[in-house]
């Protein structure tokens, strides 16, 4: 598990720097928007169904001031790569998806081939096309990622895919 872990970490350090349509620019928060880790996605009849934890996300100084907080170590005074996540209590919460949900994705497999894989900021694909590649866990594990999902009236109608280098 170790190596995997270290294999994708170089990976992603590699992809980051290797790649780049765009400059990252944080995700605008909203009232009707939440951080998560997605455990898993699954179908029942014919509706997409997210399996999630929410966490709390902080980027920038915001996470800075959070990190010194909470970890209170005096040699560390920043967040490491700019960004913190608090999850404090491991939920398991299941939210339905709109069939017309828009997905936004920084960072998938697109080919099966290592060399292929680049950021892509802010990429738009359908919902089946995330579900697919969710569920695929080939060279990269879309587990890993933070996601914030806009829920309105109980359904989520927006999952954007949080980039973490």
């Amino acid at each position: 598990m170790t190596t995997v872990l270290l294999m994708v970490m170089v990976m992603m350090t590699s992809i980051g720097v290797a790649s780049g349509n765009e400059e990252y620019t944080p995700v605008v928060k909203a009232s009707n928007q939440e951080a998560v880790f997605i455990h898993s996605i699954e179908i029942k009849d014919g509706n997409v169904y997210l399996n999630v934890d929410p966490i709390e996300w902080y980027e920038g100084e915001e996470a800075n001031e959070v990190f010194r907080e909470r970890e209170q170590d005096p040699e560390m005074t920043e967040a490491p790569d700019g960004y913190y996540i608090v999850n404090d209590t491991e939920e398991q919460v299941v939210l339905k998806v709109a069939d017309d949900a828009e997905v936004q994705l920084q960072l998938y497999d697109h080919t099966g081939r290592v060399e292929d894989a680049q950021i892509f900021w802010n990429q738009a694909v359908s919902l089946n096309k995330f579900v697919s590649v969710f569920n695929k866990d080939d060279i990269i594990d879309m587990k890993w990622f933070p996601y914030h999902v806009t829920v309105e009236d109980g359904t989520v109608v927006k999952i954007i895919q949080q980039y973490t280098p």
